[in-house]
C-alpha cells in the first residue's frame, strides 16, 4: 500500500515562475550542489546570510563548481547575490553573500523537517505561503471571472468555522 491514512502528509506547495519553471526545477534537483546549497542554508536558518566563503569552505565541492551553481541559481531568483564591506587584518574587504528568496525558501522547505523551524519562522513561513496564495488565487480569479466578493465570502465561511 502506498501510505496509511495515519500517515502525517504536508501540502507542499512551491509557486514557480511559468516562463523559468523546467529550468528552476532542472538547477536544483538536477544535482546534487544545489541540494547541499538549501541544506546549508537550513543549517544557518532560511533568513540568514550565506557567505561564499563558509559555502566553499564546508561544502565538497571545488570553488568553480560552487560559485557556478550560485550563479545559476542567482539568475533563476532562488538566491539574491549581495556584497558587503568587511575589515580583515586592518584592511577592507568586499565579501559575497546571499540570501534565499521566496522561491529559495520554498525549495529550502521541501528539504526540511518541520521540527527543526522555531514557531517564529514557522510563522514566517504562513504569512508568505497565504499572502502569494491569495495573489494567485486573486489573479487567476480575475481572469475566471470570479468575483472577489465570492472569495472574500468563501474566506470568511472557512475563517467562521474555526
Amino acid at each position: 500500500m502506498a501510505g496509511s491514512m495515519s500517515e502525517r502528509l504536508y501540502p507542499y506547495v512551491v509557486f514557480l515562475p511559468k516562463d523559468r519553471k523546467r529550468r528552476v526545477l532542472e538547477a536544483v534537483f538536477g544535482s546534487e550542489v544545489p541540494v547541499e546549497i538549501l541544506r546549508f542554508a537550513i543549517r544557518k536558518g532560511i533568513f540568514e546570510k550565506i557567505y561564499q566563503k563558509e559555502l566553499i569552505s564546508t561544502l565538497n565541492y571545488s570553488n568553480k563548481t560552487i560559485i557556478d551553481h550560485l550563479k545559476a541559481l542567482t539568475g533563476l531568483k532562488i538566491v539574491d547575490e549581495h556584497i558587503e564591506k568587511s575589515e580583515s587584518s586592518g584592511r577592507v574587504v568586499w565579501v559575497k553573500y546571499y540570501t534565499l528568496t521566496d522561491l529559495g525558501r520554498w525549495f529550502a522547505l521541501l528539504l526540511i523537517e518541520e521540527e527543526s523551524l522555531s514557531d517564529e519562522e514557522k510563522g514566517e513561513i504562513i504569512r508568505n505561503a497565504f499572502r502569494s496564495y491569495t495573489r494567485w488565487v486573486i489573479e487567476l480569479s480575475q481572469k475566471l471571472g470570479v468575483g472577489r466578493e465570492e472569495l472574500s465570502r468563501i474566506f470568511d465561511e472557512e475563517v467562521g468555522r474555526l
